[in-house]
């Protein structure tokens, strides 16, 4: 007999009513798993997200172990840039380091083209065995935001401070826009491309736009962003922003034609909503307090329910990703407290 497909976390996410507040969590796939551990053993991050079936094995994990109610695809944020021509290479202990880096409008003209069915086709089938053999929950997609992107593209890696990509945005503004519409543009078509292949739901990472304050956020990212959702409004499918130390972003994604406000640690929910953020929020339980014992955990999960339960539609999940040295159990336990304590309160 075959399970049940389980809609909580896509009602939720729509700002309908459910049973009990769904839960998944941010890099649930892989890291803090054995089984996973094991795997990178043997393979790299690219090898792994290169063969379907390993990498919907890695995906679908979470959802068996803990019985979240969304799996998250494992793929890295870097993986469609390939393919217009940054020589990306993830390096162990560093993250993705980029030999060829962003200088120039002439380096931004000479980008190419995304063709998902031939750059990227072990990500959508991957994404069609999970959603048409495997799953039982709604698979969500995923990309990085054009400023992420932009900012390992220019920098040559990860950053503490993006100073370059900054004073590349301040002082070569043609070369920042057309970058920026570049990137939308590989956005746009690798998002559809994965919602075609069966992806019920997408999330943006602009992981690092807490970098900018609210006024170059306004001017250099905002109008990208918009144009970004606008278009994939047209897919029907749930669309969920999420950066980290971006609180002072939050009223202006929440502007965006997005389903979902993504929040980290730092805004309470209870004070987002004060604020006006009226769309369904996820989060946001630091992750760091996974590594507390039991009844902290408890105690601060209890609360963030509370606070995310007062109108429909709210999301569980981290303030950002789970660390490889939480306890699987951890996560496992947290889920059913999220499930069977919203549900005894919004049975009420």
């Amino acid at each position: 007999m075959t399970k049940q497909f389980n809609e909580t976390f896509l009602k939720a996410a729509r700002g309908e009513k459910t049973d009990h507040v769904p839960v998944w969590y941010m890099r649930q796939a892989g890291r803090s798993q054995p089984e996973y551990r094991e795997i990178k053993e043997k393979y790299s991050l690219f090898e792994i997200t290169h063969q379907p079936e390993l990498c919907a094995y890695v995906t679908r994990l979470p959802v068996e172990q803990y019985n979240v109610d969304a799996a998250i695809l494992y793929k890295d944020i870097m993986t469609p840039l390939p393919a217009i021509g940054m020589e990306v290479e993830i390096k162990s202990g560093i993250g993705p380091v980029i030999d060829n880096p962003i200088r120039s409008l002439a380096d931004v003209e000479k980008l190419g083209e995304l063709n998902p069915e031939v750059d990227v086709p072990y990500v959508l089938d991957t994404i069609k065995l999970l959603t048409q053999e495997q799953l039982s929950v709604p698979l969500i997609g995923f990309s990085g935001a054009p400023f992420t992107l932009a900012s390992y593209m220019i920098e040559g890696g990860p950053s503490k401070n993006y100073n370059k990509t900054k004073a590349f945005m301040y002082a070569e503004p043609k070369a920042w826009f057309a970058l920026m519409e570049k990137l939308a543009d590989v956005v746009i078509t690798y998002v559809k491309a994965q919602i075609n292949a069966g992806v019920k739901a997408i999330q943006i990472f602009d992981s690092w736009v807490g970098a900018l304050n609210v006024e170059d956020y306004r001017y250099f990212i905002k109008p990208i962003m918009n144009r970004i959702f606008t278009e994939l409004r047209e897919e029907n499918v749930p669309l969920i922003m999420f950066g980290v130390g971006a609180s002072h972003l939050a009223l202006e994604w929440h502007d965006l034609p997005i389903d979902v406000v993504g929040l980290d640690w730092r805004l309470p929910i209870s004070q987002a909503r004060e604020m006006g953020i009226q769309k369904t929020v996820q989060g946001n339980l630091d992750p760091a307090i996974l590594l507390a014992p039991w009844e902290v955990i408890e105690e601060k999960a209890k609360a963030i329910l509370d606070q995310g339960m007062t109108q429909p539609g709210y999301i569980f999940n981290l303030g950002h990703g789970v660390f490889p040295s939480v306890d699987p159990a951890t996560l496992k336990r947290l889920t059913s407290f999220v499930h069977e304590y919203s549900a005894s309160k919004l049975s009420r």
